[in-house]
């Protein structure tokens, strides 16, 4: 196969049942992936570390300390399309091809302007969400100004405020974040794979999703509990967290997504 995606019919591919087990078996086929390209996906895990621990200096120096905890909730919402060089590396991995850190790094050109039109999709949902939780903020808290760190943190976690502030806020968040997950489930791999723009792509991963509720419900809670555990880390476990659902989407999509060729 070359690198270059595949043309497809119009129509719809067709969505697959899937069983309850099937999320675990994305995780181990992507776990046998991150050791069978070591240096790719433990490099590509540490580049987003390194991202995190920029983006977290530009917020200390700042001094913009109500945006941490919306800034790592909204890493969820972008990182299906900050994996495309993954689900390539694993793509590559099926085929038997070579694997190299500069082909998981240009694999968006496969699909240039679709794949950079879901990012742009998903940039909108962060944008949304940094907004949601600005105003959220400003209505728990906005007669008292934040405090330096690490008082800001008491001020989230120890004030009468702050069981109301995370409820909304994590309510917020999670509509979003199921919203997200609904229409990237599988969409970025497949613009990858085939021929087709966004709208289709979008289409059959919601469809996917609605048609395999649960054991997406699952998958879903899998990714927020793994990523999260990456960001709560201090970001290293990005480094081996990020590439092992990032390999696992990608059998994700070929579980789900059949076509007729």
């Amino acid at each position: 196969m070359s690198d270059t995606v595949q043309a497809s019919p119009l129509a719809m591919p067709k969505i697959r049942k899937i069983t309850a087990d099937q999320p675990w078996r994305w995780l181990s086929a992507g776990w046998k992936d991150l050791w069978r390209a070591p240096t790719v996906s433990l490099s590509y895990g540490l580049l987003f570390a390194v991202g995190g621990y920029v983006l977290t200096a530009f917020i200390w120096v700042a001094e913009i300390f109500s945006l941490v905890l919306p800034m790592m909730a909204g890493f969820m919402l972008i990182a299906p399309i900050l994996s495309v060089g993954l689900y390539d590396a694993s793509r590559r991995i099926e085929d038997g091809r070579p694997v190299t850190l500069g082909s998981a790094l240009t694999a968006w050109r496969a699909n240039t302007s679709q794949i950079a039109l879901m990012g742009l999709v998903l940039m909108l949902f962060l944008l949304a969400w940094l907004r949601f939780a600005t105003l959220i903020f400003a209505l728990f808290f906005g007669s008292s100004p934040p405090r330096p760190e690490p008082l800001f943190l008491l001020d989230v976690f120890a004030s009468s405020s702050s069981l109301p502030f995370l409820a909304v806020g994590s309510a917020i968040g999670g509509v979003l974040a199921a919203a997200v997950f609904a229409i990237s489930a599988v969409s970025i791999p497949l613009l990858l794979d085939r021929n087709v723009n966004v709208i289709m792509a979008i289409a059959a991963s919601f469809e996917a999703v609605r048609q395999n509720f649960w054991p997406m419900a699952l998958w879903a809670w899998l990714i927020a509990m793994f990523i999260g555990a990456g960001l709560v880390s201090a970001y290293l476990g990005l480094i081996v967290t990020l590439p092992l659902i990032g390999h696992a989407t990608w059998y994700a999509y070929r579980d789900l997504i059949q076509w007729e060729d």
